[in-house]
């Protein structure tokens, strides 16, 4: 671990990442609180969700189109002021509408950031550290979730309550958001500029985000990605209801299982460290067969303490796969080919959240409580999250079957 920080090119790219990890989860935290006090409607901060979905089918495209002729590191400083503007602008308008359009751009805006900074990660360190780095950059984005939500009402208190910025009840949040995203643009200005980082000439044909498919290697990681966000969706959607009325527990045991599931994806990254060496298409597969055991356990939970485990299970599962599937990424794909398959893997991640949370919430309101024989009744929580679960574990085998038929083009060791 010591190795790569000493990097000064990946310390900054860490460091910058990580102060606006912060800003992002404090500013999502504070986009669903100022819907909730402009509509009165928890359906309304349902919609920030599904703008999670949108972005990704409009901007993933223009990533791809562009990665022939952008330097990937002038990219990432361009969607950082690009979201220092929009976070600003956000306090400058009461109306629902505009603060769901500034939550699309900023989504926008994320999905052409992130695979330009996947792909720079492998210029930055050596191969046998990939999977340390992506461990850091991964912990760097989703760790600082419970700081976030603190931050967030650390600076909420702090807002001013009178005069012009007083008129908006979170002005000083999205200002400090603002700022983390210049912190996140000073520190990409100290990294190199990618040895492959080429233009396209103009005879070249523009790629397009479908090319990312035609790559066997992006095919075999995709359906690993999409079963474990189908799963993560699944619990993200149905977490509260399982809790308070399954479980019958309260909001604190809620937030803390919620905590559980990050120390557990501490642990799992910390797992990956141990066996980085082993084939990481086996790897990824036996995480989905963990993950898809626990989600479904966890449905079958008859109290609060085995949701607990199951909470750091699959948070370390849910971790090591996505940390997997990165590093196999970058360690066996190059140049325009490397952005176009982290294109792909951030809008399976992002817009596979989406669609698993709305289908999992509008499954749960629809079907009633279920009887199994040898297991009892089923309330629409467990048996959701049930389902989920089976779905992970059947895609398992599934990946074989790809890995065999497709590891002599990818040139990766199927054992």
């Amino acid at each position: 671990m010591g190795e790569v920080f000493r990097r000064p090119a990946f310390r900054a790219l860490f460091v910058g990442q990580a102060v606006s990890g912060l800003g992002d989860w404090m500013v999502t935290v504070a986009l669903m609180a100022l819907v909730l006090d402009i509509s009165g409607s928890s359906t309304a901060v349902g919609g920030v969700l599904l703008l999670r979905l949108l972005p990704a089918a409009a901007a993933a495209p223009l990533a791809a189109r562009g990665v022939r002729g952008w330097d990937r590191r002038r990219t990432m400083q361009a969607a950082d002021l690009v979201r220092v503007g929009i976070v600003a602008a956000i306090p400058l308008v009461s109306a629902l509408w505009w603060v769901y359009v500034c939550a699309f751009l900023l989504e926008a805006a994320g999905i052409v950031f992130l695979p330009a900074r996947d792909s720079l990660i492998p210029d930055l360190v050596e191969r046998d550290q990939l999977s340390i780095a992506n461990s850091a950059i991964l912990a760097s984005s989703y760790g600082t979730i419970p700081f976030g939500a603190a931050a967030f009402g650390a600076v909420a208190a702090l807002s001013p309550s009178g005069g012009w910025l007083g008129s908006h009840p979170f002005v000083l949040v999205f200002f400090v958001d603002a700022l983390t995203f210049v912190v996140s643009f000073l520190f990409v200005s100290r990294l190199p500029r990618s040895a492959e980082e080429v233009s396209g000439s103009s005879d070249e044909p523009k790629a397009r985000f479908r090319d990312a498919l035609r790559i066997p290697l992006v095919r075999l990681v995709m359906a690993p990605t999409a079963a474990i966000v189908l799963a993560l969706g699944s619990l993200f959607s149905l977490g509260v209801v399982y809790v308070r009325d399954v479980l019958d527990a309260s909001d604190t045991q809620f937030g803390l299982l919620i905590a559980l599931f990050g120390v557990g994806a501490a642990i799992g990254l910390g797992i990956l460290q141990l066996v980085r060496r082993q084939d990481g298409i086996t790897n990824i597969r036996r995480g989905v067969v963990v993950q898809g055991a626990t989600i479904a356990l966890m449905s079958l939970a008859n109290g609060i303490a085995l949701a607990f485990i199951g909470a750091v299970a699959f948070g370390a599962a849910t971790a090591f796969v996505l940390a997997c599937g990165m590093g196999v990424l970058q360690s066996t794909l190059e140049g325009h080919d490397r952005v176009l398959a982290f294109t792909a893997f951030h809008v399976v991640i992002r817009s596979g959240l989406s669609l698993s949370a709305i289908a999992a919430g509008i499954a749960g309101d629809l079907i009633g409580d279920v009887h199994l024989p040898g297991i009892g009744v089923l309330e629409p929580a467990r048996l959701v999250l049930l389902c989920a679960g089976v779905i992970v574990l059947l895609t398992a085998p599934m990946l074989r079957g790809v890995e065999q038929r497709e590891v002599s083009v990818v040139g990766l060791d199927p054992h």
